[in-house]
């Protein structure tokens, strides 16, 4: 054999060993739950379903658990399944699993700031302001329900634009949570024809389509050497949050010339104030840099969520009639047709509430949930979870349970009610997640999605183009995210 020959043959064969050696030595790490044989560098990705992983994760927890390793290519992430899986590690050992993965793109982008995707003391510290910041959000002389409320009938001017006609809600349904979140962070909306207003949509809309596409999440854990074969953009991306970042540093510097610390009017007002008291704690995180990340934080989570949510909830309320008809009913009885409606107003209306639950219910908006990461070492049940390792604890598997809820591939308020008619809460309802690490905006998504549906309902009656029964969500879900695609539909005044 030619020695050159027999040289190359050598090396591959030392570069194969090596490869299986490393292989081999991380399937050691720890003692992991029990999953699928991984391939060397590619992991289980061949057992992926990109057109419905969070089937593909079902499937797998049927053979072996509610609680399993996969690999991401060579990265292990520990799969949960099922509610009581969560609760237990989310909730009963939540201090363990506080922490989120660094990934890929989103460390390229957000380089740890802001509230998301930071961790350790610079994530409690933020988490622990903007909560306390939006749950006493009495600044100035206006509440957030009070900024809810005006951009409710704000929304509901403009689809009397339409005349009944038939129309995409699409854009003005993301322009009302959108304004919300301008409320809060710097007092002021927008006209829904405004260039900036515009703009600002069209990055958060790019955004939310980059962030969720199945390339993106399988860049975010693949090894550098595969990620350069894969579709994703991550430049656009980073542009993209630079110009988001810009739109909040202009209103930052305006409130910096205004700033009366004793009287703050808005999310910007008092996260300054902060920075003033905390300016000789060497420790403090409030500073320009995550005061900015945060606002492209509650911009990218409380716009194209809530919007979307909205676009499906008016889908399945045009494709039941009947929901529609006991909607109509309680707003009368309750409410009229002449009242602002209140938050105040769910306690008397449990067929409302019921029915808003079970459209985010149905919807199961982040199947797969944001990923989590053990903070240390971590004893749980039987196994060693490391350090730094990945978590995926999963929704879509608690929000369909058929023994919560029956028949989970149905739309059927009656999911939160009880015999009497009353509203009934569930555990297993958690599309905001659950534990230390749920969603910053809970309180504020469902307000404005109570608020919302209730004065579109109030004020109009939704009319399908079309037969409504030829709608159809097959289609819509499977992915890393649901969303509905664009229909038409008739807002007929009442």
């Amino acid at each position: 054999m030619d020695p050159w020959g027999l040289s190359t043959t050598a090396l591959l064969a030392f570069v194969v060993f090596l490869i299986l050696s490393l292989w081999m030595q991380g399937l050691k790490r720890g003692k992991l739950p029990p999953g699928p044989t991984p391939l060397p560098l590619i992991g289980n990705l061949l057992q992926l379903n990109l057109k419905n992983v969070a089937a593909s994760f079902s499937q797998l927890a049927e053979k072996y658990g509610p609680i399993y390793t996969f690999y991401f290519g060579t990265q292990p992430v520990v799969v949960l399944h099922g509610y009581d899986i969560l609760k237990e590690a989310l909730i009963d050992q939540g201090d363990a699993f506080v922490d989120r993965p660094i990934l890929a793109l989103i460390e390229d982008v957000i380089k740890g700031k802001g509230v998301i995707a930071s961790r350790g003391e610079r994530w409690k510290q933020l988490r622990r302001f903007s909560l306390m910041t939006l749950r006493n959000f009495g600044m100035g002389k206006r509440s957030i329900e009070e900024r809810v409320q005006e951009e409710a009938q704000c929304l509901v001017e403009e689809l009397r634009k339409t005349n009944g006609q038939p129309t995409d809600p699409t854009f003005i349904l993301g322009c009302a949570p959108c304004n919300v979140i301008c409320s809060v962070l710097f007092r002021d909306r927008f006209k829904y024809n405004d260039e900036k207003f515009l703009y600002l949509l069209k990055l958060l809309n790019e955004n939310f389509q980059l962030f969720n596409s199945r390339w993106t999440q399988l860049y975010n854990f693949l090894p550098a050497a595969l990620r350069v074969y894969f579709p994703v953009k991550p430049k656009g991306l980073s542009k993209n949050i630079e110009e988001m970042k810009h739109f909040i540093l202009e209103r930052v510097k305006e409130h910096q010339k205004l700033l009366d610390p004793n009287n703050p009017q808005d999310f910007i007002d008092c996260y300054l104030s902060k920075m003033q008291q905390e300016k000789d704690n060497p420790q403090s995180e409030f500073d320009l840099e995550n005061l900015i990340m945060t606002g492209v934080n509650l911009f990218g989570a409380g716009t194209e969520t809530t919007s979307t949510t909205l676009r499906f909830g008016l889908l399945l309320i045009l494709k039941h009639p009947e929901v529609q008809a006991k909607i109509h009913e309680e707003i009368d009885r309750v409410i009229g047709p002449n009242r602002v409606p209140s938050i105040t107003d769910r306690q008397d209306m449990p067929y409302m509430d019921a029915v808003v639950h079970e459209m985010q219910r149905f919807i199961d908006l982040l199947p797969l949930n944001l990923p989590r990461e053990v903070v240390r070492d971590t004893q749980f049940q039987q196994y060693v979870l490391p350090k730094g390792t990945t978590i995926f604890p999963l929704l879509s598997p608690v929000l369909n349970d058929s023994k919560e809820f029956p028949n989970p591939d149905q739309f059927d308020p009656q999911h939160f009610l009880d015999q009497n008619g009353k509203f009934k809460k569930s555990d297993h309802f958690v599309p905001f997640s659950i534990g230390k690490r749920s969603c910053l905006g809970e309180g504020l998504a469902r307000m404005e999605l109570f608020l919302f549906y209730t004065t579109i309902l109030q004020n109009f009656t939704l009319k399908a183009v079309g037969d409504p029964n030829e709608i159809n969500f097959k289609n819509d879900r499977g992915g890393f995210s649901n969303a509905p695609r664009n229909h038409q539909m008739c807002f007929l005044p009442r």
